[in-house]
């Protein structure tokens, strides 16, 4: 098959021809229709977020059942399919409970196996793994949902908590920080978008943000001040001890902070101002993608229109242009949206 590979960090992803997966005893191999260029890909690419090498990229991604192991009860040949970027065992305390997102050993494609940035990918525990996609909902759509969108939507409904009328501030509009705007925007929230990009505020206005704010030192205050004492809900969506910190004193009393973005290297291990959370009671979250379980609620939103993540795609490209996308990552252009690599059938 046909699949993008670097064998070094930082090294130039190429284009090769390799070895077709094993279908898994409990698993399937899917024929990738769609796949999402992540800034996550990008930092295994560069180690800060340290994968086995050589290395297939790509973990957001959409496709059709090619191949069904024999221990696989749920999923048929032809059928369209999505996976989140978190796969669970399966057989864990924490996948029985629904929580596979944090199953201790838990697989991930792009990081601890081969990812979708290939014709086929093999994904393992198939029954307690892939989510059957609406036929209203197409693989490019379906293709930015696996890591940011579903992410974001995680954070705002579960941890966040988010009710109609509520403020809820997102700092950063990339990819998972405008989805977190229209999931807000959608549940009936007052959402203010804060990012460093005109052209990101731009696209947050769109997508429902009713305030947006240019990010400086005093944004925070500046946030308290618009919503009489600070939001209900914060979300780091950059990943950096400024704007986590900056999230957390945006917060009212008894407020939620969720932290989206990861914390890589001299960011891992922000000062966070527990002074203030115990005397404001607020509530401190990390969030790390979703399971299956919790997909079908999500695609329903999708599939009604209600929740439009097509809105957040800025280019579809080819897989011989995905290498050079996963590069550019490091210089990301403002306001440009995700970028969904798109492939045809296979003939």
């Amino acid at each position: 098959m046909q699949a993008i590979s670097y064998d070094a960090y930082g090294a130039v992803p190429a284009l090769v021809e390799t070895d077709a997966p094993a279908c898994p005893v409990d698993g399937v191999l899917i024929e990738v229709r769609a796949t999402g260029v992540c800034r996550s890909d990008w930092h295994a690419w560069q180690g800060h977020d340290p994968v086995l090498l050589p290395q297939i990229p790509g973990h957001e991604f959409a496709g059709v059942i090619a191949a069904v192991g024999p221990g696989v009860t749920a999923s048929r040949i032809g059928d369209r399919v999505t996976v989140p970027f978190v796969c669970g065992c399966g057989k864990c305390t924490w996948c029985l409970a629904g929580e596979a997102q944090v199953c201790p050993d838990q697989q991930q494609p792009g990081f601890t196996m081969p990812g979708s940035f290939a014709e086929l990918v093999a994904i393992p525990a198939a029954d307690f793994n892939v989510v059957r996609l609406p036929d209203d909902v197409d693989f490019v759509a379906a293709a930015s949902l696996g890591c940011r969108f579903a992410t974001a939507y995680r954070a705002i409904t579960v941890h966040g908590r988010v009710r109609p009328g509520e403020w809820v501030s997102v700092y950063g509009c990339g990819g998972v920080g405008l989805s977190a705007v229209m999931i807000a925007e959608a549940l009936g929230a007052r959402v203010i978008a804060v990012d460093r990009s005109d052209a990101a505020l731009t696209l947050a206005r769109g997508l429902g943000a009713e305030i947006t704010l240019a990010a400086d030192d005093d944004t925070p205050a500046r946030v308290r001040e618009l919503t009489g004492g600070g939001t209900h809900v914060s979300l780091d969506a950059v990943g950096g001890a400024p704007t986590a910190l900056a999230s957390i004193a945006s917060l009212r009393r008894r407020g939620r902070h969720v932290q989206v973005g990861l914390l890589l290297g001299e960011h891992a291990a922000p000062a966070i101002p527990m002074g203030q959370v115990i005397a404001k009671e607020l509530e401190i979250y990390g969030s790390h993608g979703m399971s299956a379980r919790d997909y079908p609620a999500m695609l329903e939103l999708v599939a009604s229109g209600a929740l439009r993540p097509d809105r957040l795609i800025g280019a579809v490209i080819g897989l011989a242009d995905a290498g050079t996308a996963l590069a550019d990552m490091g210089e990301p252009v403002a306001g440009h949206g995700m970028t969904v690599i798109e492939m045809p059938a296979a003939r």
